[in-house]
């Protein structure tokens, strides 16, 4: 299973790009070139490859992990897709006070920072990319993930579907508020089997809940850590295809991946 280093501190390394992720693509280079950064708003935009202005894209929002910033969106969009969408990442609100990067952990106010940061970034996007408004996708990495799923909660007629790698079920303040939007939210939950961020456990808890509201999950367990697998990122871009496609049945999906390979 490959593994990718996704924090700040390897900024200045680049990520080993696996065999079968570079099978029929220009390549990474050239999306590299592509992908715009834009510090004054704070957020990176990633264009997809031979880009068609009269096709309307799915639009990928992703939230990244803690100790990183919105530049980690320019190596994960690679092993996603680099065709299937455009994509931006906003920068996390909360800067860390013992290392560098940023989360998005917080309050009340960070967590409506949050959300303000995330539709900002959209309608940036959409101002520049021809963005089908019914197909945008919140996804997130740990902190991220947690986020996406405590906004995409909070605005569930907003987005198409939301997906957590890492991430626990957001705790307080009410996350399932509009609990009848809630139940024709698409999510996509990604556990790490030996995580010590979220463990197995409270993975089970958090499933329990989502279940008894009513809500339609897709859950996959990995082998693994807290490292971010480029299996995870496959299967992420494969449950977004299938809801744009409508090939996606609105039941519950569970599985564990045992085999690394």
């Amino acid at each position: 299973m490959n593994r990718l280093q996704m924090h700040a501190s390897e900024l200045s390394k680049k990520t080993p790009v696996p065999q079968q992720a570079t099978k029929g693509a220009s390549s990474y280079v050239v999306e590299q070139a592509m992908a715009r950064s834009h510090a004054e708003g704070q957020y990176s935009v990633f264009a997809p490859m031979h880009y068609e202005a009269n096709y309307a894209y799915p639009l990928l929002v992703w939230l990244h992990g803690p100790g990183d910033d919105e530049q980690q969106l320019h190596r994960v969009m690679p092993f996603i897709s680099m065709r299937n969408y455009v994509a931006v990442s906003p920068r996390g609100v909360t800067a860390l006070a013992d290392r560098a990067g940023f989360s998005w952990d917080g309050d009340e106010d960070a967590t409506l920072l949050s959300q303000q940061r995330i539709l900002d970034a959209v309608e940036q996007v959409k101002k520049r990319f021809h963005v089908d408004s019914s197909r945008i996708f919140l996804a997130g990495l740990q902190c991220g993930g947690s986020m996406a799923m405590r906004i995409g909660l909070r605005r569930p007629r907003d987005f198409a579907g939301v997906a957590s790698l890492g991430g626990a079920f957001p705790a307080g303040r009410m996350p399932l508020r509009d609990l009848s939007g809630s139940r024709h939210l698409p999510m996509f939950l990604a556990h790490n089997r030996d995580s010590k961020r979220y463990s197995e456990e409270q993975s089970c808890l958090d499933l329990r809940l989502m279940h008894a509201a009513g809500m339609h999950i897709t859950l996959r367990q990995y082998p693994c850590g807290d490292e971010l697998t480029t299996k995870m990122l496959q299967d992420l871009n494969a449950w977004m295809m299938e809801l744009v496609t409508g090939s996606r049945s609105s039941s519950e999906d569970l599985s564990w991946f045992e085999d690394a390979n």
